[in-house]
């Protein structure tokens, strides 16, 4: 799922260097001259509207794209096992390898975009996404169909972390929340539409059409990138502007912060390695991080609970199947629709109170959670027989309000109340939430049939309904919390 960067900061000037003489500077260097190109230049946040947006929808429809791929296999999963002759178990490894990518590239791809830009990430990654969707598309076997699984998670890992920090590169904090609401809720409806296009394309042609067509997707995708996404990491820019300056005869006293900054590229990835899971060692981002693992692992586990109830007790076909999943996609548009609301009342609060600690993040946090375990406890007293189908359709919409609202909080509280490593944070938390969603498919199959789908779902209702009380316990107390931790701001 997506994460929430620190605020944007527009750009800095690009500052004169100390010391440097191997310059042709002879005193006649029109400083101002040049501080006039510069403003000219294209700040991300001085780009016309609907330049911006436009990027914006095309960084979103990318993040929408990445969550869409890891559950289009779910319903090729039967002409899998029957090609390769394997079982359910290895075939669901599909999706599970998929998503452990979809943890472990961000790891990677944040110092790669903190050194060369955004652009560069965005770009290498849908471009390998395509090359790499080929050997699954044509795979003679099960070895390489799941190595390039896992393979094109890793690329796309790049939509769910680097996309974010595009986005609120783009506008300022006053007006940021709608289109990262936006870019949010796209990565949150990719799984549910995925696996609409699974069962319809899975219940009508070869299961192979399902890579074939997310190839196509994928090329277009990478050409819109090229087209319509600029880049906007403000110190890469920095170093642009600086470079042209002095090749076009500027003062070559004139350099970049990121010029001078002494940063190797391994070092910073071996940082972003470990510094993610040294700072589960802090209890509030480990029970968040867990809080917000259970609840992505649920619903990938909701990928193999619903074609056993629906399939399985109400005899849908894999498309109408498909199709049981726009309930929680319901949920998610509810949970967007919200946002003018939290504006509001983030604005109100910041008029008369000044600016809001990082526990006020948390109320939408509140909400979501109880939202998830009503939800679920509705899912699974829907799931007899003799229960019309429609009623667990309806019982799934607040679970997915609730997953808006339970990422949407926590991702906001983890940069708030982490700023200084907020990025480390939301690397660990999407490292133990991948670890989640990877083994919830796993065990699914087996838990429903021997609790059977009422126990089953009970029982995970009753995990989330455990883990529910965590923000109304850090809303009042997180302040002390947040003065003993060493990371906290």
């Amino acid at each position: 799922m997506p994460e929430q960067p620190d605020s944007p900061t527009s750009l800095d000037r690009i500052r004169w260097s100390n010391g440097s003489t191997d310059d042709d500077d002879d005193g006649s260097f029109d400083e101002k001259r040049y501080e006039a190109q510069l403003e000219r230049e294209d700040d991300p946040q001085r780009l016309s509207l609907l330049r911006r947006w436009l990027a914006v929808a095309t960084i979103s429809i990318s993040a929408h794209f990445v969550t869409f791929a890891s559950s289009a296999a779910v319903f090729s999963l039967r002409g899998v096992r029957d090609s390769f002759h394997v079982g359910q178990e290895v075939a669901t490894l599909s999706i599970s390898l998929f998503v452990i990518g979809l943890g472990i590239g961000p790891l990677f791809a944040g110092p790669i975009s903190e050194i060369y830009g955004r652009n560069i990430v965005y770009r290498m990654s849908f471009a390998l996404f395509f090359v790499f969707s080929f050997p699954i598309a044509f795979a003679p076997n099960i070895g390489i169909f799941l190595m390039f699984r896992f393979a094109t998670g890793f690329c796309g890992a790049a939509f769910l972390t680097v996309s974010g920090g595009s986005v609120s590169d783009m506008f300022p904090n006053a007006t940021v929340g709608t289109p990262m609401a936006v870019y949010t809720v796209s990565s949150f409806l990719g799984p549910e539409t995925g696996l609409l296009f699974s069962g319809f394309i899975n219940e009508n042609v070869s299961w192979r059409w399902t890579y074939y067509a997310l190839i196509i997707w994928s090329f277009l995708q990478a050409v819109a990138l090229v087209c319509f996404v600029p880049e906007t990491y403000a110190p890469v820019i920095l170093k642009w502007k600086a470079q042209r300056l002095r090749k076009s005869g500027g003062n070559k006293r004139y350099y970049a912060p990121l010029e001078k900054a002494d940063i190797s590229l391994g070092r910073s990835i071996f940082v972003s390695c470990y510094k993610p899971f040294q700072l589960l060692s802090d209890h509030m981002i480990f029970l968040i991080n867990l809080w917000c693992a259970l609840v992505l692992g649920i619903l990938y586990l909701t990928f193999e609970v619903f074609p056993i109830i629906f399939i399985g007790k109400h005899n849908f076909t894999k498309q109408m199947t498909g199709l049981t999943f726009l309930g929680i996609a319901f949920g998610n548009l509810i949970g967007l629709a919200t946002t003018p609301y939290w504006n509001r009342r983030y604005r109100l609060f910041l008029e008369k109170n000044g600016d809001p600690p990082p526990e006020f993040r948390l109320v939408m946090g509140q909400i979501g959670g109880v939202l998830v375990s009503i939800s679920l406890f509705c899912l699974a007293f829907t799931t007899y027989k003799d229960v019309h189908w429609i009623a667990p359709i309806i019982a799934s919409v607040p679970f997915g309000t609730g997953i808006y609202f339970v990422y949407s909080s926590s991702f906001t509280y983890l940069v708030v109340a982490y700023r200084p490593i907020a990025a480390s944070a939301m690397a660990s938390n999407s490292a133990m939430r991948s670890s989640f969603a990877a083994a919830f498919p796993l065990f699914a199959s087996q838990m429903y049939h021997r609790l059977g789908t009422v126990g089953a779902t009970v029982l995970i209702a009753g995990l989330a309904t455990a883990m529910a009380p965590l923000p109304f316990v850090f809303y009042h107390v997180g302040e002390k919390l947040r003065a003993k931790s060493k990371f906290a701001v």
